[in-house]
C-alpha cells in the first residue's frame, strides 16, 4: 500500500466531508500540521467539530478555519492567543466544549485504546461535571468522561518511513500520538521521509498501523506565537 501522497490537498481528497469531527495535533503552534490545516481550509468543508488543545492564532493554524467559519464547534482546553476564537464564542457564534487539558489528552488516548469512557476527579463539583454521571470510589467523587474517536486525525511528525512508522521531535510530540490513535483515519504531515526499514524499530514512537496517509512537507513555517528577545 502506497501511503505517500504528493501534497496535502490530495491527501485530504475523498476523506474530509462537511459535518465531520476532526482532531488536530499540536500545542499552540508547536507541532501543528500546518500544510494539512491550510489544505483543509482550501477544501471548503464546513460545519466541522474540531478537537484540539487550542485553535492556533488568528491567522495561522486552526485560526484560519475559524476566520472562514468552517468550524461549528470546538472541543478544546484553551482559548487564549486567538481573539477571533474568543469573539465567536462570546457572541454565541461558535459552540465550545471546554475540557480540562489532562482530560482532553485522556479522552483521545482512551479513544485510541478502545476504552469508551473513564472516571476522573478533575472537574467534579464544577460546570465541567454538569449532565455527566458521577460516582464515588474509595470515598472520593469522580466524573465519567466519554472518550473521543474523531472521523479524521491530522497529525504532525518529524520523520516517517514509507510504511508510516513515525518519530516525533521533542515537545512537538505533545497531543499528536493521542490524536493519531484516536482517529478513524489518520493523515500525517512529516518533515523527513525515509525508506521503510531506515528507522530503528526502537526509535519508532507510533507504529504504521495507525497511519493511513502521509504528506512530505520538508520546509514548514514553524511560526512562533510570542517571540521574546533580549535587549542588546
Amino acid at each position: 500500500m502506497n501511503k505517500v501522497y504528493p501534497d496535502a490537498r490530495s491527501a485530504l481528497e475523498g476523506v474530509v466531508k462537511d459535518g465531520q469531527t476532526i482532531a488536530v495535533g499540536g500545542f499552540g503552534l508547536c507541532g501543528i500540521p500546518e500544510a494539512l490545516i491550510a489544505a483543509l481550509r482550501d477544501s471548503g468543508v464546513k460545519d466541522l467539530t474540531a478537537i484540539s488543545n487550542n485553535a492556533g492564532v488568528d491567522d495561522f493554524g486552526l485560526g484560519q478555519l475559524l476566520a472562514t467559519r468552517q468550524i461549528r464547534k470546538m472541543i478544546a482546553s484553551y482559548v487564549g492567543e486567538n481573539k477571533e476564537f474568543a469573539r465567536q464564542y462570546l457572541a454565541g457564534e461558535l459552540e465550545l466544549e471546554f475540557t480540562p487539558q489532562g482530560t482532553l489528552a485522556e479522552k483521545l488516548r482512551a479513544g485510541g485504546a478502545g476504552i469508551p469512557a473513564f472516571f476522573t476527579k478533575t472537574g467534579y463539583g464544577t460546570i465541567v461535571a454538569e449532565g455527566k454521571e458521577t460516582r464515588e470510589f474509595d470515598g472520593e467523587m469522580f466524573v465519567m468522561e466519554r472518550s473521543l474517536n474523531p472521523d479524521v486525525a491530522l497529525v504532525k511528525a518529524w520523520k516517517a518511513d514509507r510504511a508510516g512508522n513515525l518519530v516525533f521531535r521533542k515537545t512537538a510530540r505533545n497531543f499528536n500520538p493521542n490524536v493519531a490513535t484516536a482517529g478513524k483515519i489518520c493523515i500525517v504531515e512529516v518533515e523527513q521521509l525515509v525508506e521503510t526499514g531506515e528507522i530503528d524499530p526502537d526509535q519508532v514512537h507510533l507504529p504504521s498501523i495507525f497511519v493511513h496517509r502521509i504528506v512530505h512537507n520538508p520546509t514548514p513555517e514553524k511560526r512562533i506565537e510570542q517571540r521574546t528577545v533580549r535587549a542588546a
